[in-house]
């Protein structure tokens, strides 16, 4: 007998109509290269906002391989930074509401959550879902930043590039939410900022305001860029002055370039996704660097560091 999907989670009594409203969503702990996805999450949840509806941690994290932090005083514990999985209301700069879904991407009972959130989605009357995050790509930060994205239907993805290969990546929930989505007849989809591979364990702003731009267009909400841009413009200039101070990454950057103005030109547009297949890493070459992201973001035995 199925677990009813409703049991994991409490909604607030006091909840508006949000009527074709929008819900955005992140995840943590799954491939987020440069913290796109994380600096935007907390960039939007900058204004205000209150939380509408809570998930059942408890049931959904396995503890022992994301241990919450907790702070020791002395002789006594003095604080527990506790997991929450919720869902936040918000307003852009017009007063549109919004939806936006944070937290741990949960270790447990993935379907159960996708039919969850399914629920929600019905029950407030969401008329398209979306997730952000980062990944790594062979690109360097000195040329205009690509974005993948990819829907349910094929009209949603509009202007975006998609990726011209089939591939095998690892699964996450967001992905799988989105597929699950779009078997239940809703509208959803998710962006990917392409993070140049030598940041990808770094803090990158401007990354999160590719992505800003991408769901701002996607979803017609106004969404500011307040202190991004000035924390993406502070990023890269000491990403460019580590540039200078070394050869051997100044070299790399250099190569970099070259690669990029090249399929630039051979295709005359302006992503380096919109090059001919020829020109694009195999899906395997791709599968192996997500493979390689992810070893390296949990340590390589599978644990969150």
């Amino acid at each position: 007998m199925g677990l009813d999907p409703d049991d994991l989670y409490e909604v607030d009594s006091d909840v508006p109509d949000l009527t074709g409203a929008v819900l955005l969503h992140h995840f943590e702990g799954f491939m987020d290269a440069g913290s796109a996805g994380r600096l935007l999450a907390e960039h939007l949840l900058g204004g205000e906002h209150r939380v509408i509806a809570r998930f059942d941690v408890d049931r959904l994290i396995d503890y022992r391989s994301r241990r919450p932090t907790m702070t020791y005083a002395v002789d006594h514990w003095e604080d527990y930074d506790a997991p929450e999985l919720v869902v936040h209301l918000l307003h852009d700069t017009d007063g549109t509401p919004f939806l936006l879904l944070t937290g741990p991407e949960p270790d447990h009972d993935w379907e159960r959550f996708s039919a969850a959130v399914r629920n929600l989605v019905e029950r407030w009357g969401v008329r398209l879902t979306a997730g952000f995050h980062g990944i790594p790509m062979g690109a360097p930060h000195t040329r205009p930043l690509g974005v993948t994205a990819h829907a349910t239907r094929k009209d949603l993805v509009g202007d975006n590039q998609p990726l011209p290969n089939r591939l095998q990546v690892p699964g996450s929930l967001a992905a799988l939410l989105e597929y699950r989505l779009g078997e239940w007849g809703h509208d959803a989809m998710g962006f990917a900022a392409h993070v140049p591979h030598y940041l990808a364990q770094s803090t990158y702003p401007a990354a999160s305001l590719i992505v800003l731009d991408a769901l701002s267009r996607a979803t017609g909400l106004s969404l500011p860029e307040g202190e991004l841009r000035a924390a993406a413009d502070l990023a890269d200039a000491e990403i460019n002055r580590q540039v200078a101070e070394s050869d051997e990454i100044a070299d790399v950057v250099r190569a970099l370039e070259r690669q990029y103005d090249t399929f630039v030109e051979a295709s005359d547009r302006g992503s380096l996704l919109a090059e001919s297949v020829e020109h694009m890493p195999t899906a395997e070459e791709l599968g192996s660097q997500f493979e390689r992201f992810l070893a390296e973001q949990n340590g390589g035995d599978g644990t969150e560091r």
